[in-house]
């Protein structure tokens, strides 16, 4: 008597959901393009998920630019457009698998958690062989009270609560079928909707790695989960010169300073601001302002200094590192800095959105010696002192 021949395993799909602004986090860029251990968040889930041995192929749901930052998709992989809502977004992917069959198995998962590990993948999978959906869930390990406003109220029982992740694992059909029929139903996650068909849920063991990407601060804690490395500490100098002219205003550390002179300049000549960000970009090992805004470009012309700054703030928080401190010398015989060193101190840790006592600002003169003693100038010197992830 032959021995039967096994069925063949179904084909699984991944569908990464990358279309958010991730606005919550204030990198300055989607979050999952922000660069954590030397590459993007989307491309640690990306890179887990296609190169599973049991994946076959997915979908990416972003935007055009996400995609193109994303390089060349693997083998078997395409891409969607997002919706507004994540639950519109899952439903273009799964308008994208029209090539796959009911019987085929599909991962969804958010670019926001990068951890994904094989093991979680294993397990959902195997969850699969006797169910039609599961899901990845880690016991709540905190005291849990229901609140009103700043009142806290009675205990909830968390012995029965679980934190739920992703990748979520269902049968293709079951989660079509479930997004079909939930047309006027909205749900935080495909198991939501699953369950509303009756169907039960399995639930498998989560990984404390598959944390989730929401604030700034969120990118030092993956890094210690994902084991990335420690923070290096990086310093650097910025130093600027602008001419004294008539009938230009003064610009000085993000201020407006009424004097009889003003700053000579292509944008509007804040010396100190232009010395801050070359040092933060020089912390960085990213060129200087030149590079980034240059002066042969005409729409930076009369351009408020802010600007750079800002986006010299905003490259560190997209390297996973955070700026420790900056301390600003401004040298100029006039206008006196003193009356508005806390005003430009309190504008600059405002620009770069970290607390007042990281800025330093000083002033002082040079005697009357040089272009500034003799009132032709004024010069700035900084010094930027970052942490950035070790990759």
């Amino acid at each position: 008597m032959s021995e039967s021949t096994p069925s063949p395993s179904p084909r699984v799909a991944a569908v990464l959901l990358a279309g958010g602004q991730g606005t919550r986090a204030d990198l300055g860029l989607p979050k999952q393009l922000a660069m954590l251990g030397g590459k993007p968040v989307l491309q640690w889930s990306l890179d887990a998920l296609a190169t599973h041995p049991a994946v076959s192929g997915g979908v990416i749901v972003a935007n055009g630019d996400v995609v193109a930052a994303a390089g060349d998709l693997p083998d078997g992989w395409v891409s969607a457009d997002p919706g507004a809502e994540r639950q519109q977004s899952v439903g273009n992917a799964l308008a994208a698998l029209t090539d796959w069959e009911d019987e085929a198995l599909v991962l969804v998962h958010d670019a926001a958690r990068p951890g994904v590990a094989t093991e979680v993948i294993d397990r959902l999978l195997a969850a699969l062989r006797t169910a039609e959906a599961a899901i990845p869930t880690l016991p709540v390990p905190d005291t849990l009270v229901e609140q009103a406003q700043d009142e806290a109220g009675d205990v909830v029982d968390r012995s029965v609560l679980a934190r739920v992740q992703t990748p979520q694992a269902f049968r293709l059909g079951i989660l079509r079928r479930a997004h079909a029929e939930a047309v006027e139903a909205a749900a935080t996650d495909d198991a939501q909707l699953v369950r509303r068909l009756g169907v039960p849920v399995a639930a498998v063991v989560g990984d404390a790695r598959l944390y989730k990407l929401t604030y700034a601060e969120d990118m030092a804690i993956l890094a210690a989960l994902l084991g990335i490395g420690t923070m290096r500490t990086a310093v650097g100098m910025g130093y600027d010169v602008h001419r004294l002219v008539t009938d230009k205003p003064l610009w000085i550390g993000g201020i407006e300073i009424a004097h009889s002179h003003g700053l000579e300049g292509h944008s509007d000549a804040d010396v100190a601001l232009h010395a801050l960000t070359d040092a933060i970009l020089g912390a960085l090992g990213d060129g200087d302002i030149g590079d980034h805004f240059p002066p042969s470009d005409a729409q930076w012309r009369g351009a408020a200094s802010h600007r750079f700054l800002s986006f010299a703030g905003e490259r560190v928080a997209a390297r996973g590192g955070r700026i420790d401190h900056a301390d600003l010398t401004i040298v100029a015989e006039a206008p006196k800095i003193g009356p508005h060193r806390a005003a430009i101190r309190a504008r600059i840790a405002e620009i770069l959105a970290i607390p007042l006592e990281r800025v330093s600002v000083k002033a002082t003169t040079t005697e009357r010696l040089g272009f500034t003693g003799r009132r032709e100038g004024i010069a700035a010197q900084a010094v930027a002192t970052l942490k950035l992830p070790e990759n």
